[in-house]
């Protein structure tokens, strides 16, 4: 089966035990790791049978894919922020601003446009993209996803909205921000399979972290470790191990807010 999964250290360390083949009696998978826009695009052109996605990307596959109980980057304090480089704090983007998001069907636009509703339609680049634009002048407003929640200062930018924390504050409820999905055609027993593999592959990352470190930074070497495991630390929690109801109620939450505002045209099972 094919399967598609981003280089990002949470996605690394989850599937570390794959990646090195040591989970014994593993369904066959074929990995391609890539950034998370083109997942959501490769999955949306169905070249993937077992996608990490966006759950934005997800509410527009559920006719064809299920989301599975395991994978997930779910959580508090995780969400996308909206980062600025001149404008005051209390700003917020107007008609006429340049405003970047990470892709179209990202969680991060999703959010964008359900927390900033009269903000201009954003421009969709590549996430390391943004804050180097925002840096130079580029772009007015940039969200900005993984490793830019850490390093945003550095580069002399300011929060202008933590859109998870906003998230948070409306709901009362974790930010779902990317899942695993598969076919549904493939059935049951093979969905079992695939979500045993992979808890497998997090109890070999968890009892083998020298692993795990290496996997990481095979595909992410620009980063110190001591990032990496931020990000592992950030990313994976309880619900990545297992949804639980916790998960389940924030994804119906995310369905029912982007339904509200017309951005998924009817009612979606995404399980």
């Amino acid at each position: 089966m094919k399967i598609g999964i981003s280089t990002c250290p949470n996605d690394t360390y989850t599937f570390s035990g794959l990646l090195e083949s040591a989970i014994a009696d593993a369904p066959a998978l074929d990995f391609t790791l890539e950034d998370i826009q083109a997942l959501n695009d490769h999955a949306m052109a169905g070249d993937y049978d077992i996608a990490k996605v966006s759950f934005h990307a997800a509410l527009k596959l559920a006719d064809d894919y299920r989301v599975l109980p395991v994978g997930a980057a779910l959580g508090y304090g995780v969400g996308p922020l909206m980062l600025t480089r001149d404008l005051s704090l209390d700003s917020m983007p107007k008609q006429g601003d340049m405003v970047l998001c990470p892709g179209q069907w990202t969680t991060a636009t999703l959010l964008y446009r359900l927390l900033v509703p009269d903000g201009p339609e954003p421009q969709q680049v590549v996430f390391s993209q943004i804050m180097p634009a925002l840096e130079t002048g580029q772009a007015d407003f940039g969200v900005v996803i993984h490793e830019g929640r850490f390093t945003y200062e550095q580069h002399g930018l300011s929060l202008a909205m933590d859109l998870g924390h906003e998230w948070e504050s409306q709901t009362h409820q974790p930010l779902p921000l990317g899942g695993l999905v598969i076919r549904r055609s493939l059935g049951e027993e093979i969905a079992m399979q695939v979500t045993q593999a992979v808890r497998q592959s997090m109890d070999f990352a968890m009892a083998n972290p020298d692993v795990a470190t290496r996997v990481m930074r095979r595909y992410a070497q620009e980063f110190s470790n001591d990032v990496l495991w931020e990000h592992v630390k950030l990313y994976v929690n309880e619900t990545t191990y297992d949804l639980g109801e916790v998960g389940r109620d924030a994804l119906e939450a995310l369905a029912a807010q982007a339904r509200k505002v017309g951005l998924i045209d009817s009612d979606v099972s995404l399980f």
